[in-house]
């Protein structure tokens, strides 16, 4: 059996208030292609379907048509799993339906895990591949609160309620694991091991919900893993994998490959794992030094391999404030219409009689800031001897409960 393994789309995505259909789009047609071309048989959404809890009518467009079109390829098996992004409302109001077309789709989760548990036959009604199709996992899904308890009690046991929620699998694998059946699980967390970058969203403060590879059942022949966009492995484990998203979802991504892997079953292993790099319509560009060095950068910059018009950040370092600054890179740009630029970052001052404004020059971009940089900005200003860390954790547990209020 062949699979797909994909997650973080992200539909309706905006960056900088900028769409990104005509992206997603591509993406999606390349989907479409890949299946047929690498004779896909199961597709494994893991999670961030969409990038908040009420899609456009765009974005709902984009899912709905390319799960009409899936359906006329030769994928016989579809699962999307529910991510932090994601409303469970929103993702399983169409559930029994889409079952009809074998989509299956687990938006949150649910009291008993075996609800998770899906088996796939192929067209003789025999039994080809188990998946435990694991969503997001909510606070509330894996643990009660607990009066006065600790940041670090906290801390535990979110981490042991993720892992029980996966060990509680493990009772109904065995009759599975003794026919050769491979079985693969999904999961939409931070793991141990992985890196992040600056446009996931964190699910959890510092380590919260943070688990090690360690922690999945040896019975899972592979974990399809989202919510960080970076596609990697987990602490060097060649099952565990995250595929990353399909388009830079910000700045921080621009040096990324972003790929799918395409995972070959045989004798109830994994038999092969293969890479495949989703080509890129529009490039995110970042030009950053010097006024001399910008503007030569933009001057020789080549979007010709792209379809799309570049989308640019910019940053120079100067040595003293320079007035006609944007004047002088706006007559840069004008002779580039192949880039748009989105960000113009205040200038880095290298002088030693700088402002203290001058100074405070990391990412104070109010595109870029969210809420809880604020709020970490005005810890750090308010207690910069203390330890807030207890403080931090309260309002990121708030920012959650106010998440699932607006799905509810």
């Amino acid at each position: 059996m062949r699979v797909l393994h994909t997650s973080d789309w992200h539909l309706g995505q905006r960056l900088v208030n900028l769409e990104r259909t005509e992206e997603h789009q591509y993406f999606l047609n390349w989907l479409l292609q890949t299946i047929e071309q690498e004779q896909v048989e199961v597709l494994i959404m893991a999670g961030d379907v969409f990038d908040n809890g009420a899609p456009s009518n765009t974005a709902l467009k984009l899912y709905y048509d390319f799960l009409r079109r899936v359906c006329a390829t030769c994928c016989r098996h579809i699962i999307i799993t529910g991510g932090n992004h994601d409303s469970v409302s929103t993702l399983n109001a169409p559930r029994e339906l889409l079952e009809c077309f074998n989509i299956y789709v687990i938006g949150g989760a649910t009291p008993d895990p075996l609800d998770e548990l899906i088996e796939l036959r192929n067209t003789q009604g025999q039994l080809e591949l188990v998946v435990c199709a694991v969503p997001f996992l909510r606070d509330r899904d894996i643990r009660l609160s607990v009066a006065g308890e600790s940041y670090e009690e906290r801390e535990q046991r979110i981490k042991e309620g993720i892992a029980a929620h996966y060990e509680a699998f493990v009772p109904h694998l065995h009759q599975y694991k003794e026919q050769g059946i491979p079985v693969v699980a999904t999961g939409h967390l931070f793991a141990a091991g992985s890196t992040a970058c600056d446009s996931e969203k964190e699910i959890h403060v510092g380590n919260l919900g943070q688990i090690g590879a360690e922690q999945f059942p040896k019975e899972f022949d592979y974990v399809a893993l989202g919510h960080l966009h970076r596609p990697q492995q987990v602490n060097k484990r060649h099952h565990i994998r995250y595929s990353g998203s399909p388009i830079p979802l910000s700045f921080s991504e621009v040096t990324d490959r972003k790929v799918n892997y395409v995972l070959d079953f045989e004798g109830g292993k994994l038999a092969d794992l293969k890479e495949l790099e989703i080509p890129c319509c529009r490039k995110l560009v970042r030009f950053k030094g010097s006024l001399e060095k910008v503007k030569q950068q933009l001057a020789v910059y080549d979007n010709s391999d792209y379809t799309l018009t570049a989308w640019a950040e910019i940053q120079v370092e100067l040595d003293t404030p320079l007035p006609d600054l944007n004047q002088q890179l706006e007559e840069v740009l004008s002779l580039k219409p192949e880039i748009q630029l989105l960000i113009h970052r205040p200038p880095l001052i290298k002088a030693a009689t700088q402002t203290l404004e001058q100074q405070v020059h990391e990412e104070m971009d109010l595109h870029t800031l969210r809420e809880k940089d604020v709020f970490l900005k005005r810890c750090e200003s308010a207690y910069p001897d203390s330890d807030y860390s207890e403080l931090v954790a309260t309002f990121s547990e708030l920012l959650e409960l106010m998440e699932q209020v607006e799905e509810s």
